[in-house]
């Protein structure tokens, strides 16, 4: 379980970080964001996770504040996969962690 808890916090770092890239590589690029190359990377790493937020919210939220629900999801998603590897390894010893 604790290989399962080290995946999922995995991808969840990778999307976060995607994501925060991609919001700030959207800041500095301006209007021609769309243009630049490493944007459009982040922004199809983080394209399944928006999604996923999109399905899981009402119609009333906006789309362009689903990138933002995406990563609030995969924050507290990040955050159970953290207190459950801390949790694994107080039970089985530090040692057995590394």
């Amino acid at each position: 379980m604790l290989t399962l808890a080290n995946v999922i916090k995995l991808i969840a770092e990778i999307a976060l970080m995607a994501l925060l890239g991609q919001w700030l590589l959207g800041l500095l690029a301006g209007a021609r964001k769309e243009q630049n190359l490493f944007y459009q990377i982040l922004e199809i790493i983080g394209r399944p996770f928006v999604r996923a937020a999109r399905l899981l919210t009402p119609k009333l939220v906006l789309d362009r504040h689903v990138p933002l629900v995406a990563f609030c999801l995969l924050l507290f998603v990040w955050l159970g996969a953290t207190l459950y590897k801390i949790q694994t390894c107080i039970r089985i010893g530090v040692e057995l962690c590394k």
